[in-house]
């Protein structure tokens, strides 16, 4: 065990159930009593927290993937901290570990679910983004689901998010043919194309998804990277090249729609051109966490794979960056910095 624990802990509560775009209402900043960790647990000071997009949908009351979030009680989300107190063999007072119970600033956790992680190895930080979930799902979802082979024309949605740049950057670094990628802001653009070395990049605001991309891919895609869905998803079915393959990653553009929102027109194409679209789940590709982290933690030191983080720093302004995040003003990861 520790020295003298905090008493209290502040933590971010799901209050209503959002309708379209989550609102200030619908959440809450509580503060909860701290006691010291039952045997087999932790008590983790959390550092840094992860806000995802994948969150919006733990806030409805749907029959999912992974459960909803409950009401009047703390979120959950990836998070990365130092040990201030242990219960537990195998975890002492000062380790710095990864576990899953963010938005708040201390966390009482069960030792199974905490994973010791090394800071002199890379920025604690990173092991929410490029080393960490972020990173395998890019990592899972362009070798293992799309199946990428060298010389693959790839194009990549929500290309300057967390996901989006490690993937163009990945393919990259295996001898893609061609890496393109969309993003939301002509300075995200110039980042893509300076910074992390795609061959084109457009805005998808400045004109249709479909007319930009086959002016950036003149000769089709071989492979689709999706993180928006919508008009993107319908534009890569259309330069989709013969045996192509989509890795249906996330859906961003409707994630706060409030109607259903309309497939692909184009979907017939799938036929002729025998494509395959899979989703994809990270948790799916577990057994890949150690070929990852070794390969990936190779092309960091090399400074062959760079990253972004966009930091706010806080408890107190959670909620403002996971609506940040969803409004896109991130380049690369969203964390939330308890420093």
């Amino acid at each position: 065990m520790s020295a003298a624990l905090p008493t209290s802990s502040r933590e971010w509560h799901l209050v209503a159930r959002p309708h379209g775009w989550p609102k200030t209402e619908d959440f809450a900043l509580r503060e909860a009593p701290v006691t010291a960790p039952a045997e087999g647990r932790v008590l983790v000071r959390n550092l840094h927290f992860s806000v995802d997009p994948y969150m919006r949908g733990r806030m409805n009351d749907v029959k999912s993937y992974i459960p909803p979030f409950k009401l009047d009680h703390p979120m959950e989300g990836g998070a990365v901290g130092e040990v201030i107190a242990s219960n537990a063999e195998g975890i002492a007072v000062g380790d710095h570990v990864l576990h899953g119970l963010g938005w708040r600033e201390y966390a009482d956790v069960p030792a199974q679910h905490a994973v010791k992680v090394d800071p002199d190895l890379a920025p604690l930080s990173a092991y929410l983004g490029v080393l960490g979930m972020t990173g395998l799902t890019a990592y899972a979802g362009l070798f293992e689901v799309a199946s990428f082979k060298e010389g693959d024309a790839v194009f990549v949605s929500g290309a300057a998010g967390a996901v989006g740049s490690q993937v163009g950057q990945m393919a990259k670094l295996r001898g893609a043919s061609r890496v393109i990628g969309s993003a939301g802001s002509d300075e995200k653009v110039k980042l893509l194309v300076e910074e992390y070395g795609f061959d084109a990049a457009f805005n998808y605001k400045n004109g249709p998804v479909a007319e930009q991309l086959r002016q950036a891919a003149p000769d089709g895609i071989d492979v689709y990277f999706d993180n928006v869905g919508g008009e993107h998803l319908e534009a890569a079915i259309s330069s989709l090249h013969v045996h192509g393959r989509a890795t249906i990653c996330g859906m961003i553009a409707q994630y706060n729609a409030t109607e259903p929102t309309p497939g692909p027109r184009n979907l017939a194409l799938v036929i002729g051109k025998r494509l395959r679209l899979q989703g994809m789940l990270v948790g799916d590709h577990a057994a890949l966490q150690p070929q990852f982290v070794q390969e990936v933690a190779g092309w960091l030191a090399s400074g062959e794979l760079k990253y972004r983080e966009t930091v706010v720093e806080g408890i107190e302004n959670g909620f403002d960056a996971f609506l940040g995040l969803m409004r896109g003003e991130n380049t690369g990861k969203m964390i939330v910095s308890l420093g």
